[in-house]
């Protein structure tokens, strides 16, 4: 219950000091960018095809694709939350072992391949550019403290996101189950209503989350 009441707290204090954090909304994005990406990579891996990916700036995303078998839907569907939830926890493994420098890379991989490949809209291709662009910047010519630090805001904002965006689903699903995106989904394609699949969105983001604040704890933080 402690480890649990610990998470509650720094998703909730998160949320609330990075409204005030300048260049916030600007990093809020790579959530949306990995739950877009998660639904155009299992797409490919379905032997699907992914016809765009936008990105907008109110965080919101939009994946179209095509895919051959109904069923498709249902493991496409789940990757968005699922896919988010658990970036965040890697990005928090990789802090736990001093890796930074490799979340960077990564970060910085994933926006390249979203520009190359699938963001099509104005906006996205400007903000994936822009992103890769300065965390680049900051892997090679920022001091530790300022590369740590640019580090630690992607990890926490994409804990929150994901936690957030996961609840959000859920309030939707509960109050207009036809609009809650890949929870109407998946409910269309099994016959689970929708705020179930909220339920279990939540439940999994929430538990990702307390696995890493787990991870942030056991090396401490700000420990170099």
């Amino acid at each position: 219950m402690r480890a649990w009441l610990k998470m509650a707290g720094i998703v909730i204090v998160t949320a609330i000091l990075t409204r005030f954090i300048p260049f916030s909304e600007f990093v809020r994005n790579v959530d949306t960018l990995v739950h877009e990406l998660a639904h155009a990579l299992v797409t490919l891996l379905l032997s699907g095809s992914v016809m765009y990916i936008h990105l907008f700036g109110n965080q919101s995303g939009v994946t179209l694709s095509s895919y051959t078998e109904a069923w498709m839907v249902i493991p496409i569907s789940l990757a968005g939350y699922v896919g988010s939830a658990l970036f965040a926890l890697l990005l928090f493994l990789l802090h736990a072992y001093k890796r930074e420098r490799a979340g960077l890379i990564v970060v910085t991989v994933l926006a390249v391949v979203g520009l190359a490949l699938f963001v099509r809209n104005g906006y996205g291709m400007v903000w994936c550019a822009g992103f890769a662009a300065l965390t680049a910047l900051i892997y090679a010519a920022a001091p530790p403290w300022l590369r740590t630090g640019y580090y630690l805001l992607i990890s926490f904002i994409c804990l929150v996101e994901s936690v957030i965006s996961s609840i959000v689903i859920l309030s939707i699903a509960v109050v207009e189950p036809g609009s809650a995106s890949d929870a109407a989904n998946l409910s269309q394609v099994t016959r689970v209503p929708a705020f179930i699949w909220g339920l279990l969105f939540t439940a999994f983001s929430l538990w990702c989350a307390k696995l890493s604040t787990g991870l942030l704890f056991r090396r401490g933080f700000g420990q170099q």
